[in-house]
């Protein structure tokens, strides 16, 4: 059995869907392209697709991952383009690889989010996240099932800064742009609940909804605080393969 992991994309309008549809838009893409899918035991079997820590809705993404598993070896690129084909502009499928290690979702661990302010005055952004930095605790409310919510949103911030640029658009528009790269913790700390903390600490309250679209997750490197290419082990291991197999064949007697 082959196992491909894809990286997919979340654009434009195409953000608002839930990951439910995308689970369906997904698996009509599978049919479409014929993809020899492993599918599971019992009464209603269903493809193997194993997805990773999918983008909140509403939210776009550049970095969304999945799994899927065969039954009959695939070349990886392909593949890629034929499902990208078969799903509508949007939900792009970016990346393919064969998956030649484990645990994917354990090197999911970390986000590098954009959140994008119109109207917002970038150095009252700067000033906000200043105090956010500083700030020991963060505590900000969710609603959830069970009712409000409360709880420390500082720890799993591990970077918050503003981003210029300014070269992108008229500079009478005013825009703040915050750059942030967040942990995978229990319970999750989303864009919003940062937007939450700094309006707790600095008041901060921007006159129209952030456009936020997650940049990278993978692997985050703790001594630098940036996030790792998921796939990287994938693709070395791939390479790998490739090198050694001549040589393989190269010692087998005439």
């Amino acid at each position: 059995m082959q196992r491909i992991r894809l990286r997919y994309t979340k654009r434009g309008r195409l953000r608002f869907t839930s990951h439910r549809d995308f689970q369906r838009a997904f698996e009509r893409a599978l049919r479409r392209a014929e993809v020899p899918m492993a599918y599971s035991a019992g009464f209603t079997p269903h493809p193997k697709v194993s997805y990773a820590n999918a983008a909140p809705t509403g939210t776009g993404s550049e970095a969304e991952y999945l799994e899927i598993a065969l039954t009959a070896a695939r070349d990886p690129e392909p593949l890629r383009v034929l499902l990208d084909e078969s799903l509508p502009a949007g939900l792009d499928i970016v990346e393919a690889v064969e998956a030649r290690t484990s645990g994917l979702a354990d090197r999911l661990t970390a986000s590098v989010w954009e959140m994008r302010l119109p109207g917002l005055d970038p150095e009252l952004a700067t000033a906000a996240v200043a105090a956010f930095n500083a700030a020991d605790a963060v505590d900000v409310q969710r609603m959830t099932k069970n009712g409000v919510r409360t709880f420390d949103a500082r720890p799993a911030v591990v970077r918050l800064e503003t981003h210029n640029e300014t070269a992108d658009r008229p500079s009478d528009q005013a825009c703040a742009i915050l750059r942030l790269v967040v942990r995978h913790v229990t319970p999750a700390v989303r864009p919003d609940d940062v937007l939450s903390g700094l309006r707790a600490v600095a008041d901060l309250a921007p006159p129209v909804p952030a456009a936020v679209t997650r940049l990278a997750q993978g692997l985050l490197d703790e001594e630098t605080g940036t996030v790792t290419d998921p796939l990287a082990p994938d693709r070395e291991a791939v390479a790998a393969l490739s090198k050694a197999e001549p040589t393989a064949t190269a010692t087998v007697p005439a």
